[in-house]
């Protein structure tokens, strides 16, 4: 079978294409041939050698994959050959054929396609779960979401209304990415390469600050971003895309009683009991069209390169694909 796999860490150059053996599924595995890939920025982490755990050199991406059971191992039973699934896995998925745990794939709705399947677990659950069990989000509060036109944000945006969110803030980096937060559902759009975009977060929340904030940037995004924070406001970090760290007080955070929390989704991963019916509860959300997914582009899995050039470019909206 093919894969994409890099032996040295590095630009996208480092991504080759290589035969392999299919792999055989053991006990409770499933070998998945795969017909949709999620393309993450954790992939271009991995590629650099950036990611929060260590890369293990030579190296497969991809985590979040969609597919057809191929063959299944001797202790499987409760899925069968020909059914079609969507998982997230360790590694593996920029490949023809891949092996998951039964307990981690879940079954796809009739009504969607392999792509729409494979743009929705990473981030989807990744928009859950740092709204709702990092963030503890209730009903009336404000959120903020930067990247809000990435594939996390628009999904975050949807879901802080779902959830019930009072008001949700949404920045972006032009006005064409704005227009896309609007559509999702944000009802403040900010564009955070203007000097001032902390202060325009303030005033729409009348001076009080956001009540949940998500941050992927680093730097002096984050450092802006807690100041933007209310009394009892919760800051969810979930990545660092410019690479760069920030000098922080954490006693800045007890005279308003703030949080600053860290979010890596394969800890969630890890729990069953948070990862399933989360999972579920989202495709019953595109199922019921509460939940849109914008799928940026669908390329060949031949031109995985070309697609991390273009998702580090930072030019694109929504999900990239690679099909194999």
């Amino acid at each position: 079978m093919r894969a994409i796999q890099l032996r040295e860490y590095g630009g996208p150059e480092v991504l080759n294409l290589i035969d392999i053996e299919k792999p055989i599924p053991q006990g409770h595995e499933v070998l998945i041939e795969i017909k949709a890939i999620g393309v993450n920025y954790a992939d271009t982490a991995r590629r650099e050698g950036q990611y929060v755990v260590k890369t293990p050199l030579p190296f497969i991406p991809g985590a979040e994959i969609a597919g057809v059971v191929a063959a299944v191992g001797e202790q499987v039973t409760k899925i069968k050959p020909g059914t079609r699934i969507v998982t997230l896995i360790e590694s593996g998925g920029y490949a023809d054929f891949a092996i998951a745990d039964e307990r981690s794939v879940i079954p796809i709705p009739e009504q969607l396609d392999f792509q729409t399947a494979a743009a929705l677990p990473l981030q989807g659950l990744s928009a859950y779960h740092i709204l709702k069990t990092m963030g503890r989000l209730e009903k009336g509060e404000s959120v903020l979401v930067h990247a809000a036109a990435g594939g996390v944000g628009t999904i975050a945006v949807q879901l802080a209304k779902l959830f019930g969110a009072g008001k949700v803030i949404a920045t972006a980096s032009s006005e064409e990415k704005l227009a896309l937060a609007r559509e999702m559902g944000a009802d403040v759009l900010i564009n955070y390469t203007e000097p001032d975009w902390e202060k325009q977060v303030l005033e729409a929340t009348g001076g009080k600050g956001v009540n949940v904030a998500l941050e992927m940037v680093g730097g002096e995004v984050f450092n802006k971003t807690v100041k933007c924070l209310a009394t009892f406001g919760r800051l969810v970090i979930f990545g660092a895309a410019s690479g760069e760290q920030s000098r922080f007080y954490p006693s800045s955070l007890m005279a308003r009683n703030q949080s600053v929390i860290g979010f890596f989704l394969p800890q969630i991963m890890r729990k069953p009991e948070l990862l399933q019916p989360s999972l579920v509860e989202l495709f019953s959300y595109l199922g019921q069209g509460k939940l849109k997914l914008t799928i940026g582009g669908v390329f060949p899995l031949v031109e995985a390169a070309k697609v991390h050039t273009l998702l580090q470019s930072r030019k694109t909206q929504g999900k990239l694909i690679l099909e194999p």
